[in-house]
Protein backbone atom coordinates (compact mmCIF):
# COMPACT_ATOMS: atom_id res chain seq x y z
CA UNK A 1 0.00 0.00 0.00
CA UNK A 2 1.17 3.43 -0.88
CA UNK A 3 2.12 5.64 1.69
CA UNK A 4 1.06 9.84 1.79
CA UNK A 5 4.77 10.32 0.25
CA UNK A 6 4.01 8.30 -2.46
CA UNK A 7 0.86 9.83 -2.83
CA UNK A 8 1.83 13.34 -2.85
CA UNK A 9 4.74 12.34 -5.36
CA UNK A 10 2.04 10.76 -7.60
CA UNK A 11 0.05 13.77 -7.43
CA UNK A 12 3.48 16.30 -8.17
CA UNK A 13 4.51 13.82 -10.88
CA UNK A 14 0.70 14.66 -12.73
CA UNK A 15 1.26 18.19 -12.14
CA UNK A 16 -1.62 18.25 -9.44
CA UNK A 17 -1.69 20.07 -6.13
CA UNK A 18 -1.42 18.02 -3.52
CA UNK A 19 -4.45 18.67 -1.23
CA UNK A 20 -5.88 16.56 1.57
CA UNK A 21 -9.18 15.67 -0.91
CA UNK A 22 -6.80 14.70 -3.49
CA UNK A 23 -4.89 12.24 -0.87
CA UNK A 24 -8.04 10.92 0.91
CA UNK A 25 -9.62 10.12 -2.24
CA UNK A 26 -6.01 8.19 -3.47
CA UNK A 27 -5.84 6.39 -0.31
CA UNK A 28 -9.53 5.18 -0.26
CA UNK A 29 -9.53 4.14 -3.84
CA UNK A 30 -6.13 2.38 -2.87
CA UNK A 31 -7.51 0.67 -0.08
CA UNK A 32 -10.83 0.24 -1.75
CA UNK A 33 -10.71 -1.37 -5.30
CA UNK A 34 -13.57 -0.82 -7.52
CA UNK A 35 -15.11 1.15 -4.95
CA UNK A 36 -18.57 3.13 -6.17
CA UNK A 37 -18.36 7.24 -5.63
CA UNK A 38 -20.90 7.04 -2.70
CA UNK A 39 -18.33 3.99 -1.21
CA UNK A 40 -15.37 6.54 -1.82
CA UNK A 41 -16.84 9.50 -0.71
CA UNK A 42 -18.01 7.40 3.07
CA UNK A 43 -14.18 6.71 3.28
CA UNK A 44 -12.98 10.09 2.39
CA UNK A 45 -15.55 11.29 5.40
CA UNK A 46 -14.51 8.85 7.85
CA UNK A 47 -10.89 10.28 7.00
CA UNK A 48 -11.16 14.03 6.69
CA UNK A 49 -15.12 14.74 7.74
CA UNK A 50 -17.06 16.97 6.23
CA UNK A 51 -16.53 17.08 2.53
CA UNK A 52 -19.05 17.33 -0.35
CA UNK A 53 -20.03 14.56 -3.42
CA UNK A 54 -19.35 16.86 -5.60
CA UNK A 55 -15.76 17.54 -4.12
CA UNK A 56 -15.45 13.64 -4.33
CA UNK A 57 -16.71 13.65 -7.86
CA UNK A 58 -14.40 16.93 -8.83
CA UNK A 59 -10.88 15.28 -7.30
CA UNK A 60 -12.45 11.85 -8.79
CA UNK A 61 -12.51 13.27 -12.49
CA UNK A 62 -9.09 15.19 -12.31
CA UNK A 63 -7.33 12.35 -10.78
CA UNK A 64 -8.90 9.98 -13.56
CA UNK A 65 -7.51 12.59 -16.35
CA UNK A 66 -4.33 12.46 -14.78
CA UNK A 67 -4.26 8.68 -15.76
CA UNK A 68 -3.85 7.67 -11.25
CA UNK A 69 -7.06 6.24 -11.49
CA UNK A 70 -9.38 4.33 -13.88
CA UNK A 71 -13.20 4.38 -14.25
CA UNK A 72 -15.00 1.42 -15.29
CA UNK A 73 -18.43 0.84 -16.07
CA UNK A 74 -19.46 -2.16 -16.30
CA UNK A 75 -23.56 -2.24 -17.73
CA UNK A 76 -26.09 -2.29 -15.11
CA UNK A 77 -23.60 -1.10 -12.54
CA UNK A 78 -22.75 2.01 -11.09
CA UNK A 79 -19.04 3.79 -12.20
CA UNK A 80 -16.05 1.86 -9.67
CA UNK A 81 -12.87 3.37 -9.62
CA UNK A 82 -9.45 1.71 -9.08
CA UNK A 83 -5.78 2.45 -9.02
CA UNK A 84 -4.51 -0.35 -11.44
CA UNK A 85 -3.77 1.92 -14.51
CA UNK A 86 -1.31 1.63 -17.25
CA UNK A 87 -2.07 -1.98 -18.23
CA UNK A 88 -4.36 -3.96 -20.13
CA UNK A 89 -6.21 -5.96 -17.22
CA UNK A 90 -9.88 -7.18 -17.47
CA UNK A 91 -12.70 -7.74 -15.14
CA UNK A 92 -14.74 -9.82 -14.00
CA UNK A 93 -18.07 -9.40 -12.31
CA UNK A 94 -20.38 -11.34 -10.27
CA UNK A 95 -23.96 -10.96 -11.81
CA UNK A 96 -26.04 -12.17 -8.89
CA UNK A 97 -23.83 -9.65 -6.22
CA UNK A 98 -21.86 -7.71 -8.32
CA UNK A 99 -18.33 -8.25 -6.80
CA UNK A 100 -15.73 -7.38 -9.66
CA UNK A 101 -12.57 -8.42 -9.83
CA UNK A 102 -8.98 -7.88 -11.70
CA UNK A 103 -8.35 -10.55 -14.91
CA UNK A 104 -5.15 -9.88 -16.41
CA UNK A 105 -4.49 -9.91 -20.21
CA UNK A 106 -3.01 -12.50 -21.85
CA UNK A 107 0.31 -12.92 -21.62
CA UNK A 108 2.70 -12.21 -24.22
CA UNK A 109 1.54 -10.20 -27.29
CA UNK A 110 -1.57 -8.71 -26.54
CA UNK A 111 -4.15 -10.63 -28.64
CA UNK A 112 -6.78 -8.73 -27.15
CA UNK A 113 -6.13 -5.53 -29.09
CA UNK A 114 -6.43 -7.76 -32.19
CA UNK A 115 -9.82 -7.96 -33.48
CA UNK A 116 -11.38 -9.43 -36.56
CA UNK A 117 -12.03 -5.99 -38.09
CA UNK A 118 -10.22 -2.84 -36.94
CA UNK A 119 -13.00 -0.35 -39.16
CA UNK A 120 -9.53 1.80 -39.67
CA UNK A 121 -9.06 2.65 -36.26
CA UNK A 122 -5.76 2.21 -34.83
CA UNK A 123 -6.45 0.24 -31.69
CA UNK A 124 -4.59 1.03 -28.32
CA UNK A 125 -6.91 -0.59 -25.82
CA UNK A 126 -9.40 -3.08 -25.10
CA UNK A 127 -12.25 -3.37 -22.81
CA UNK A 128 -13.51 -6.72 -21.63
CA UNK A 129 -15.75 -8.13 -19.12
CA UNK A 130 -16.46 -11.27 -18.21
CA UNK A 131 -19.67 -12.28 -16.60
CA UNK A 132 -20.40 -14.75 -14.07
CA UNK A 133 -21.50 -15.66 -10.29
CA UNK A 134 -18.54 -15.11 -7.70
CA UNK A 135 -18.34 -18.40 -5.18
CA UNK A 136 -19.75 -16.60 -2.36
CA UNK A 137 -22.82 -16.23 -4.56
CA UNK A 138 -22.51 -19.74 -5.83
CA UNK A 139 -22.45 -21.73 -2.63
CA UNK A 140 -25.33 -19.43 -1.52
CA UNK A 141 -27.37 -20.39 -4.60
CA UNK A 142 -26.44 -23.91 -4.08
Amino acid sequence: MPTTTDFERMLRGVSLRVTRPRLAVLSAVHEHPHADTDSILGVVRADLGAVSHQAVYDVLRALTTAGLLRRIEPPGLVARYEARVGDNHHHLVCRSCGAIVDVDCAVGEAPCLTATEDHGFAIDEAEVIYWGVCPDCSTTSS
